[in-house]
């Protein structure tokens, strides 16, 4: 491939990285603004179903041919309710490292879903990830180290929803890039409107209560959340597989760098070590050989 062909492909992850890197703050500011980051998700990916839809109806047929969309639609959708929420109410770079748990994962799904046995280099790489994570978990205050609280747990639910989602887009990559948006928004939009409905009947979600003046940042999130997804859907479908997962660890350098000059997170001495420890299993992970079909 040209240089060229990698410069723009990985430029494009970049913009991803760095739109989810800093979609803490809009979220944050919506919350202010009466809207709880369940609503917001709701309201955002439903507008850009909307324009979807408009501007390319016939990508409902690519559902119908490809019925397992549907799932891709469920992990994506799930992995938006637990990254967007967790990200307004826990700590910004706790949260990120949390949900950046990819070696973990990609152990964990291969080995349940794929059939593939894990490897002893992937075994070391998990167990790096997990001794990261459990560095991060360890608070003072807590004699194990274990989630602390809901942001932790919908980090760990976003995660894994995460990479169940990257799986499913290299699953079905031969759909139309339309029909895997729409699934994508879809699920997004679905997802976050039910678990928002069922979160008020719970009293744990207030009833949205939008003030004007927070519109225009709505619209705003909705144009980034299209652009990023677009950025992603060109991207990955250009570069190896692990070339896109370095590219796509930038996001915790977005995230931590923004949060770091707005006082939304907590850089402990712990907090570098166990994020490093994840950070560099996710780079082994990125970096290891492909394994021979």
């Amino acid at each position: 491939m040209s240089r060229r062909g990698v410069l723009l492909p990985s430029l494009a992850l970049v913009i991803n990285a760095f739109i989810w890197g800093v979609s803490w703050w809009p979220l944050r500011e919506l919350q202010g603004y009466g809207l709880h980051p369940l609503w917001t998700t709701a309201l955002v990916y439903g507008l850009v179903l909307t324009v979807l839809l408009l501007v390319s109806f016939k990508s409902w047929r690519g559902l119908a041919a490809h019925p397992g969309l549907l799932f891709l639609a469920l992990a994506s959708g799930l992995t938006n309710v637990g990254f967007n929420w967790a990200v307004t109410v826990g700590d910004v770079v706790r949260v990120v490292l949390l949900f950046y748990l990819m070696p973990a994962w990609a152990v964990l799904i291969g080995w349940l879903l794929l059939g593939e046995k894990p490897t002893t280099g992937s075994l070391l790489r998990l167990a790096l990830a997990m001794t990261g994570v459990l560095i991060v978990l360890k608070t003072p205050g807590s004699p194990w180290p274990v989630p602390q609280s809901g942001a932790d747990w919908l980090a760990l639910l976003g995660g894994l929803c995460f990479a169940i989602t990257n799986a499913l887009l290299n699953k079905y990559g031969q759909a139309p890039t339309g029909s895997r948006m729409l699934a994508m928004f879809g699920g997004g939009a679905l997802l976050a409107s039910g678990a928002a409905l069922l979160g008020m009947t719970q009293g744990v979600v207030p009833a949205p209560a939008l003030q004007g003046t927070g519109m225009a940042l709505v619209a705003g999130l909705a144009v980034a959340f299209l652009v990023s997804n677009t950025a992603l859907q060109y991207g990955a479908a250009r570069l190896a597989a692990s070339t896109t997962a370095l590219v796509m660890l930038t996001e915790i350098i977005f995230a931590s760098a923004s949060a770091a000059a707005l006082g939304a997170a907590e850089f402990s001495p712990r907090v570098v070590l166990g994020g490093s420890l994840i950070v560099l299993a996710a780079v082994l992970a990125a970096t290891a050989p492909a394994r021979p079909h």
